[in-house]
C-alpha cells in the first residue's frame, strides 16, 4: 500500500488495521515519515521530528499486538502534537525564540494520556509565537501554508496541526482552543476540530 491509499483514511481505520495486524505500527510510521518528507516541506506543518523513539515505540507496540495482550484504543497509532503542548524529551517551543532550545522531561498531562492509550508521538507541529494568532508563523520555523492554496494561510493557532491532518501527515492531533485556535485552522484546512 502507498501512504496515499493508507495516510488519508481516519485515524479510527488506522488503530482497526493494526489491531487486525494488517498493518504494523512500524508499517504505519515508516508511511507518515515517507508523507512528511514528500509532502512537508511545501505545506511546513511538521517542525520537529523524533525517528528513532518513535520507531523504538512501534516496535514495541508491534511486539504487545503480535503477543495478543490488552491494546489500549489508540495502539500503534503514529500521532503528532501542537508545538504548545510538552512532550517529554521532545523540543516544544511554543513557537517562541525564547524556548528554542526547550526539552522537558515529562509529558502534558494530555500526552501522557494518548500515550497510555497507546498512541505514539512521532513529532510536532507548527504554531503562531506562543499560540498567539489567527496565522501559523514563527521566527523560528516560520510560515505553515494553507495545504489547498500555499498563498493562504492554515490559521492559528492550530495551523500546524490543522495542516498535517488535511495533508495526512499524521493520524490526528491534540490541539488547543481558546479563541478559535482550532476551530479556524480546522476549517480554512478542511478538517474536523
Amino acid at each position: 500500500m502507498t501512504d496515499d491509499q493508507v495516510c488519508l483514511r481516519p485515524a479510527t481505520e488506522l488503530a482497526g488495521l493494526i489491531r487486525r495486524r494488517e498493518l504494523s505500527s512500524r508499517e504505519l510510521l515508516a508511511l507518515f515519515l515517507a508523507r512528511v518528507d514528500r509532502i512537508n516541506p511545501a505545506v511546513n506543518a511538521v517542525v520537529t521530528l523524533d525517528r528513532d523513539a518513535a520507531f523504538a515505540a512501534a516496535a514495541q507496540a508491534d511486539e504487545r499486538t503480535a503477543a495478543g495482550a490488552p491494546l489500549g484504543p489508540l495502539h500503534g497509532l503514529p500521532v503528532t502534537i501542537k508545538d504548545a503542548i510538552e512532550v517529554a524529551g521532545l523540543r516544544s517551543t511554543g513557537g517562541a525564540a525564547a524556548l528554542a532550545g526547550h526539552v522537558p522531561a515529562a509529558d502534558a498531562p494530555a500526552v501522557s494520556r494518548l500515550r497510555s492509550a497507546g498512541a505514539i508521538v512521532f513529532g510536532k507541529t507548527n504554531v503562531p509565537q506562543w499560540s498567539g494568532d489567527i496565522q501559523t508563523f514563527n521566527t523560528l520555523f516560520g510560515t505553515t501554508r494553507n495545504p489547498w492554496d500555499p498563498a493562504r494561510t492554515s490559521g492559528g493557532s492550530s495551523g500546524g496541526p490543522a495542516a498535517a491532518v488535511a495533508t495526512g501527515l499524521s493520524s490526528f492531533e491534540v490541539g488547543t482552543d481558546i479563541g478559535g485556535s482550532i476551530r479556524i485552522p480546522s476549517s480554512y484546512c478542511g478538517v474536523c476540530g
